[in-house]
């Protein structure tokens, strides 16, 4: 499997969105500042979205598309399933 995910550092803070084959291992990596600048500097460490394809490529093309959308979009998806921006890590380990 593939996930397409968004983490948060807070309620309608800081986005990003990534691809991995490893939701777990990938989401541990960001909260303990080893998988990139971007999420480290701003402290972005909450799962409050993601997805989940068998295709690597249809993975990858989702992700491209979310990343362009506006902002509105992007927070609507959250709200939809996580309301609250809950930290949806602990409920995936």
């Amino acid at each position: 499997m593939y996930y397409i995910y968004i983490l948060a550092n807070k309620k309608d803070g800081t986005l990003y969105i990534g691809v991995t084959n490893n939701l777990i291992r990938r989401t541990g990596k960001h909260k303990q500042n080893l998988a990139g600048r971007f999420t480290k500097k701003r402290h972005v460490h909450k799962l409050v979205y993601f997805e989940s394809t068998s295709d690597i490529r249809e993975a990858i093309y989702r992700e491209k598309c979310m990343k362009r959308w506006r902002r509105q979009w992007k927070v609507e998806l959250i709200e939809k399933d996580n309301p609250c921006w809950e930290d949806l890590y602990y409920d995936i380990i």
